[in-house]
């Protein structure tokens, strides 16, 4: 999806996602889970892995990937997809860092619920 034709939300402060750490955002189009990796890079998913719907906010960060907390499936936070041996794969989400402030790209019109999405909120 080209840049130009996202909608951006400000979903929070870049402090508000720690190294190797994950928050929440409920968006429209579902749950969207913000990560800090192991590069400093702040990136973004779906937060269901593609298994069993594990949340994978709750996962362990190692470098650029996520590991699901049901099953370990790993999934790499850069495009998105399984690491092999696993199949599978999450939508991946736009993020830009602008003046401390982090945002989320979402496609416009494509709705789940009312709204756009919420501030960015700790995984549980």
């Amino acid at each position: 999806m080209r840049e130009e034709t996202l909608e951006w939300h400000q979903i929070g402060a870049d402090d508000a996602v720690p190294r190797l750490g994950a928050r929440v955002v409920e968006t429209a189009q579902g749950r969207v889970a913000v990560f800090r990796d192991g590069t400093g890079a702040v990136r973004a998913i779906d937060d269901a892995c593609p298994h069993r719907g594990g949340p994978l906010s709750e996962g362990i960060v190692a470098g650029t990937e996520v590991s699901c907390p049901l099953h370990g499936m790993c999934i790499s936070l850069i495009d998105g997809r399984a690491i092999e041996p696993d199949e599978g794969e999450v939508r991946v989400h736009p993020v830009r860092v602008v003046g401390g402030v982090i945002h989320l790209g979402l496609v416009p019109g494509a709705r789940r619920a009312a709204g756009a999405c919420s501030a960015v909120r700790e995984a549980r």
